[in-house]
């Protein structure tokens, strides 16, 4: 199986050469089918004997993939659809051929120090301080919670006698807020938004406030959304960011489509307050053109996060030095280098043109 042999260079070829039709010609939108529709027409797909690659392929060409949908379809509307450049999609090629490790800078420092500077450009765009950074996970989900998870370590240390924790949010914030509270089995103070379905600082304080003056419960961070996901409405940052503050608690900003929207001039004021965030998101694969899966991870102060999610153990030592390992700073060890793809196709076309596309989409 670890071999390149003449029948490796033709599956090669034919899977490069599908790969190249997926991306020249229009998406095709297909659909999902039933188990037993599928189990029809391919039956068992795990054999002893193996199917043999150009069987195998041919399984996921004709049926397999014509079961799923396209979310770069230009008709695929539903949920929030990922439109990868060519650059990127073509990029993530190379980095599953590559067998690269992304979890510490000692096995992939090349990796890990190009996607630091795809970091970099989004915490510029916020105006996050120098010292800002983070980390690519797969998803918002894990983002948020592992930014939640630092913010309520970080309370602890100021805290330590607190026996009950809260995340207070909008009500109508992402669904992985809650899911983030349930994990951590803390309380999930949900404030309701304004008349303009914005959360403000006003409502924030006076939550927070009724909470720790009526319960030995204290909140010890704060949840913002940078673009709402049914509506796209940015809470008010500024003011909940200043409410937040005022009362020693961490500011962390959910933006996994809408804080995309940064590199855009013309909408930039919206999301102003952002700079003032501990943490935030943003999902390239969402509304940056990058492939699944990528959310952009930020810490202002990555110091907090290291000393929370960093993992010790005898055969981990050696990784332990002062050197940036993105497993120190989220829920995870083992990863892939993620931001590559996304890194490659922003270096390749300058951030003036990621500029323009989101201009344009706006």
């Amino acid at each position: 199986m670890h071999k390149f042999t003449p029948e490796v260079q033709a599956l090669a070829d034919e899977i490069l050469a599908y790969s190249l039709q997926r991306l020249k010609d229009d998406p095709p939108l297909d659909g999902p089918r039933t188990p037993e529709d599928l189990f029809s027409e391919v039956g068992n797909t795990i054999t002893a004997k193996g199917l043999g690659g150009h069987e195998a392929l041919e399984v996921f060409t004709n049926v397999l993939a014509k079961a799923c949908i396209s979310t770069d379809h230009p008709r695929n509307l539903a949920f929030i659809p990922s439109a990868p450049t060519e650059y990127s999609n073509l990029f993530d090629l190379v980095v599953g051929a590559s067998s690269l490790y992304g979890g510490s800078w000692q096995e992939g420092a090349g990796a890990v120090f190009a996607e630091n500077q795809a970091l970099r450009w989004i915490s510029d765009l916020a105006q996050l301080p120098a010292s800002a950074g983070g980390v690519f996970v797969q998803g918002g989900t894990i983002g948020n919670l592992s930014a939640l998870v630092a913010a309520r370590a970080h309370a602890r240390t100021k805290y330590p006698n607190t026996s009950r924790w809260a995340i207070a949010c909008s009500a109508e914030a992402h669904s992985s807020i809650a899911s983030a509270a349930n994990i951590m089995d803390v309380q999930l103070l949900k404030i309701e938004p304004g008349a303009d379905r914005k959360l403000h600082g006003d409502a924030v304080g006076a939550a927070i406030d009724d909470l720790h003056a009526s319960s030995e419960t204290r909140v010890f961070a704060v949840v913002a959304t940078g673009g709402t996901t049914n509506l796209g409405i940015v809470d008010d940052l500024i003011s909940v960011g200043a409410a937040t503050h005022q009362r020693d608690i961490w500011f962390h900003v959910d933006g996994a489509y809408g804080l995309a929207a940064l590199c855009a001039p013309s909408v930039r004021a919206k999301f102003n307050g952002v700079e003032a965030a501990d943490s935030l998101i943003v999902d390239p694969h969402k509304w940056l053109f990058a492939p699944f899966d990528a959310c952009a991870l930020i810490y202002r102060n990555p110091e907090i996060a290291k000393e929370t999610h960093t993992q010790h153990a005898s055969y981990l030592e050696t990784l332990h030095d002062d050197s940036w390992s993105p497993s120190d700073y989220a829920i995870h060890l083992t990863r892939r280098v993620r931001g590559l793809p996304f890194w490659f196709s922003l270096a390749a076309h300058g951030t003036d043109a990621y500029s323009e596309a989101m201009e344009g989409t706006l």
